[in-house]
């Protein structure tokens, strides 16, 4: 099981030595430069604004007190649940030279076009920006759990020895926390290396735009799996990054003595940066965008709550309901497995299904097109040598591609998300369950299944929400005239129909907000002496 699902990865891979020397001289001396750097600029900026954005959020919320602090706890979290191509296309319909930013501007100023200056959001800056601002909190998540397991009796040491405020947070706290930040931010830049909507609809040349072009354009299988096999070094390097650090990571703290952490009073003008620091970013990367929805789903509603608007939901929801159930049963055979044989041979296996969540969905759709379409030709090429007819496409283009794709992007969400709820079920239940003469599945059935019922919700949950987000692989495979909510948004910002998109953009983000919610709970009951 673990090696299909990492059979679309072997696909790409087994595509690097394949000869294209024709397409890779034109890649080279057209857009080749362009997807390096773009690609580079692209995970340098977002690196640098999520940390920016997140990081001092993190350490606010954790350690100070000041106005709206409970509020902004939780709330900073909602941008996780606002895709990156709809918060670009809001943003470009309020910021573009028709939107009402700049026409306020000219009605105030009486200026017209070429008089004054605007920064253009359709750049590479705007999609740095873009992707910052729903990112951030993936940094800001984890550095604040780091900074709540952290003992309150390492910080005080510090401040005994002379160390105020801020600089027990740059000697001792942030070196701590340390490998969960650099975790944060190699998450958020495999979401940027990932990211397909935001880039095409902004027209910056990335590694995944030259995938698809090189794909659909070109018509060269061999050129766009070896981008995508580059592309799928970058993502591995950034895994590489994140183990260096947990494995280079000297600072520990051994107390077992939690107690609750005695928040630094702000006042005055600390006061009012710490609440900007924590507004700017929710209001920038959720309420603006999300009034921005509402205002355009109020606009449409008449003519956009149409059958076909139905259908798109009835789509989009069956695709990720089927998806998550799945995930959910590959999840519980791996985890499962792994708890009733933990060799090495089945952990290695276990891993290697999860290491989809890694790769890029533009990757994945053509890991998964390389087999199929094999199969399918070697099926037509039997029908039409035994029975003198072809069968069609039995694989390629159908849900069950699909279905297949988004379980080897998810199955890691739902796998870790398993195997969390099986540690928590004590080894000596097993051992007591087959002494009453149940079998392993007689145990999994009657005894941790009914325990871990929340786990199970999570995982499908989170699978849930990130199926109906996902782009760029249900662009590539899905079904001819099979739309989703995601697909249909996309079409219709591409068509600069923007208002049209807010409705099912709208549908996708109220849908994203529920995992927000579950996570941000489970992260304020984390630390130890505070329940």
């Amino acid at each position: 099981m673990a090696l299909l699902t990492a059979l679309p990865i072997l696909a790409v891979f087994g595509y690097v030595f394949v000869p294209a020397p024709e397409v890779w001289q034109h890649l080279r001396e057209t857009v080749l430069t362009d997807y390096l750097l773009n690609t580079l600029w692209l995970v340098l900026g977002v690196g640098f604004g999520v940390l920016l954005l997140g990081l001092p959020a993190a350490w606010l919320n954790s350690m100070c007190e000041f106005p709206g602090r409970r509020f902004f706890e939780w709330a900073l979290l909602l941008p996780m649940a606002m895709p990156a191509y709809i918060i670009a296309y809001t943003y470009t319909g309020m910021l573009d030279f028709s939107g009402p930013v700049q026409t306020l501007l000219r009605d105030l100023t009486g200026w017209g076009y070429g008089d004054y200056y605007f920064p253009n959001v359709r750049s590479l800056g705007g999609a740095i920006t873009m992707l910052s601002l729903v990112l951030f909190p993936y940094v800001y998540l984890l550095a604040r759990a780091a900074f709540l397991e952290q003992s309150i009796c390492v910080l005080e040491v510090s401040r005994t020895l002379g160390s105020n405020q801020w600089q027990s947070f740059l000697r001792v706290a942030l070196p701590l926390a340390r490998p969960a930040i650099i975790t944060g931010l190699s998450l958020a830049l495999m979401e940027t290396l990932a990211d397909f909507g935001t880039v095409q609809y902004f027209g910056v040349s990335t590694f995944t735009t030259g995938i698809f072009r090189t794909w659909f354009g070109l018509g060269d299988h061999a050129a766009a799996s070896q981008l995508a096999a580059l592309l799928m070094g970058f993502v591995f390097m950034l895994i590489l990054l994140e183990r260096w650090s947990r494995s280079r990571a000297r600072y520990h703290h051994t107390s077992s003595k939690y107690s609750r952490i005695p928040k630094f009073r702000l006042r005055g003008w600390t006061a009012v940066a710490a609440v900007l620091a924590c507004a700017l970013p929710l209001l920038l990367g959720f309420v603006i965008p999300v009034g921005q929805l509402l205002h355009w789903s109020i606009k449409v509603a008449s003519k956009g709550l149409d059958s076909d608007f139905i259908n798109l939901v009835w789509h989009s929801l069956m695709l990720a309901s089927l998806a998550a159930v799945f995930a959910l049963l590959l999840a519980l055979i791996l985890g499962y497995g792994k708890r009733l044989n933990n060799d090495p041979l089945v952990n290695i296996a276990a891993r290697i299904a999860a290491m989809g969540y890694a790769i890029p969905g533009t990757v994945i759709a053509i890991g998964v097109l390389i087999p199929f379409a094999w199969v399918d030709t070697q099926l037509n090429h039997l029908s039409k040598q035994f029975f003198d007819s072809n069968v069609g496409l039995l694989l390629s283009g159908t849900l069950f591609t699909l279905l297949f794709a988004y379980n080897v992007r998810f199955l890691a969400v739902s796998l870790q998300t398993v195997e969390a709820g099986l540690g928590k079920i004590k080894p000596t239940l097993d051992n007591a369950g087959r002494s009453l003469g149940l079998s392993p599945l007689g145990v999994l059935q009657r005894l941790h299944l009914p325990l871990m019922k929340g786990s199970l919700l999570t995982a499908i949950l989170l699978v849930f929400v990130d199926v109906l987000k996902e782009l760029p692989a249900t662009l590539i495979l899905r079904p001819f005239n099979f739309n989703t909510l995601a697909v249909r948004a996309y079409e219709l910002a591409s068509d600069e129909r923007l208002a049209d998109a807010g409705l099912p953009s709208l549908m996708i983000v109220a849908a994203g907000i529920i995992p927000v919610i579950l996570l941000s709970r489970s992260i304020s009951r984390s630390r130890a002496g505070e329940h």
